[in-house]
């Protein structure tokens, strides 16, 4: 009897594990495909590799903004050749032939004005240098959580032209480029130049050539990426985004997290000032984590940052860190762990986007405090948002990350959710009938792909959901959505 029970278990659990078997080999052929496929757009210096690794190739602009650690400037690179003898022409505003000296009076650069829209392509993150020193090695070492994001060739300038010869900066670890996180297009260490608006806005950190009571040094880290048009944050004081693009947008943050993850790397300073903002043809808002300042991205030790002292920096912007990063108290053999912190951070920024005030922030009885908020106080959101949404937000803001979304599988809910819903709609979903349509949603997107002139956010982020695919996470989701629409009835 007790053999007859087995083998009859074993023909019903067989063919069950078969099928798992299918469809765990069939998404690892679907990522594999779409791995090499997942890449950002062309960066604006992609066609001049060997140009713009010098600050005197650049024409600087108006300010855009200034962070607690350096000023970023609008830039270009004026491509068309210069005639012989006016290397020092007034165009090149970013170094000048005489700085002259503190005693003579500097004078700042002027702004380069009434510029054709689209004049400025580049955007220069000029780092303040206090305490790195003016040596290049120095200053690249003091500030390499900067240069986690930069490209293969963003440094031959520094470490010549040859690729194979770059050394590691400190063990930091090489993000590879994904389209929800800034490319770094060049770095390079250059004097300290006098800006637009420096002695109105950074006096201080000027070097004393340029001020006598400046205490910076004389050279910096200057960072060159793309120039967007604005920052989350100002895109959602002039927008509100209805709630299916709202859901696209948190998609995004939380792909770019998971990229992170996968690489080992944290952000820790995640808030809408920190994430720009594009547009595609369509007019859809495309997102892009930036400032990797305050990252923890070392190879030795991985996400799991060992707390033994209160010197020890836990990352930036306290409102939005995660419960077990602020509360987490410095001793032996303590360590805090930051795979799901940046998850935590998109939770918080999703009310942002959903056109609610972001319930960590502010003063008074409604604010909530990471330290120490019981999730029964967190806000309710809108009645127009999805059950799925609001689900993936309430679980990105669970105080035990044992208990809280990952990156992927939260961004996996919101995949099946945008496009899934045919599949997920069956309550005895099979593997098979799930690779059915993922085979169906692969060679729609690779169509998309290659027909359309221009990149589509919505199709970026269906090749970011394929490029990761692993039944484990995949089924999860499902499971969830499931398990929610089975309760809400």
């Amino acid at each position: 009897g007790v053999c007859l029970a087995l083998a009859m278990a074993l023909g019903l659990v067989e063919p069950r594990l078969e099928e798992q078997r299918r469809a765990e080999a069939a998404c690892r052929h679907i990522q594999t495909v779409f791995v090499g496929k997942n890449k950002p757009q062309k960066d604006p210096l992609s066609s001049f590799r060997w140009q713009g690794f010098k600050l005197e190739e650049y024409l600087i602009g108006q300010p855009i903004g200034k962070g607690c650690s350096a000023a970023v400037y609008e830039a270009a690179i004026p491509f068309c050749p210069r005639p012989r003898g006016h290397a020092q022409s007034r165009h090149l505003p970013a170094a000048q032939q005489n700085h002259g000296s503190a005693s003579q009076g500097a004078e700042e650069e002027p702004v380069v004005k009434h510029q054709p829209k689209g004049a400025f392509p580049l955007a220069i993150k000029m780092m303040w240098n206090i305490s790195a020193g003016s040596s290049s090695e120095a200053i690249l070492n003091a500030m390499s959580q900067e240069l986690v994001p930069a490209t293969g060739v963003a440094l031959s300038g520094e470490y010549g032209a040859v690729s194979g010869r770059r050394k590691p900066v400190l063990g930091r670890k090489k993000l590879q480029p994904h389209p929800n996180i800034i490319q770094v297009i060049r770095a390079f260490t250059s004097s300290v130049p006098l800006l637009p608006g420096a002695f109105a806005d950074y006096p201080d950190v000027l070097p004393l050539s340029l001020n006598p009571r400046g205490i910076g040094h004389s050279r910096t880290l200057f960072l060159v990426m793309k120039n967007y048009p604005c920052t989350l944050h100002q895109y959602l004081q002039e927008n509100t985004p209805d709630v299916r693009l709202s859901t696209v947008m948190i998609l995004q943050l939380l792909e770019g997290v998971d990229h992170l993850v996968r690489h080992g790397i944290a952000h820790r300073d995640l808030k809408s000032d920190n994430i720009l903002v594009e547009f595609d043809s369509a007019g859809c808002p495309w997102l892009v984590i930036t400032d990797f300042g305050c990252c923890l991205a070392d190879e030795s030790i991985g996400l799991r940052l060992p707390f033994t002292s209160s010197y020890v920096d836990r990352g930036g912007n306290g409102c939005l860190m995660a419960p077990e990063v602020i509360t987490a108290s410095p001793g032996p053999g303590m360590v805090i762990n930051y795979s799901k912190a940046d998850a935590w951070a998109v939770g918080a920024i999703a009310y942002e986007i959903l056109g609610l005030a972001n319930p960590f922030y502010g003063h008074g009885a409604s604010a909530l405090e990471s330290r120490s908020y019981q999730e029964d106080q967190l806000p309710s959101l809108p009645d127009h948002v999805p059950l799925e949404v609001k689900q993936v937000i309430k679980m990105l803001l669970r105080r035990d990350p044992n208990k809280r979304l990952s990156a992927r599988v939260a961004a996996n809910v919101l995949h099946l959710s945008l496009w899934g819903d045919n599949v997920v709609a069956s309550r005895s979903l099979k593997p098979d009938q799930m690779i059915a349509w993922l085979l169906c949603q692969s060679a729609a997107t690779l169509l998309t792909n290659r027909l359309a002139e221009k990149s589509r956010v919505e199709t970026k982020m269906k090749m970011c959901f394929l490029a990761n695919l692993e039944f484990e996470d995949l089924w999860a989701a499902i499971f969830l959505l499931l398990a929610w629409r089975s309760r809400s009835g």
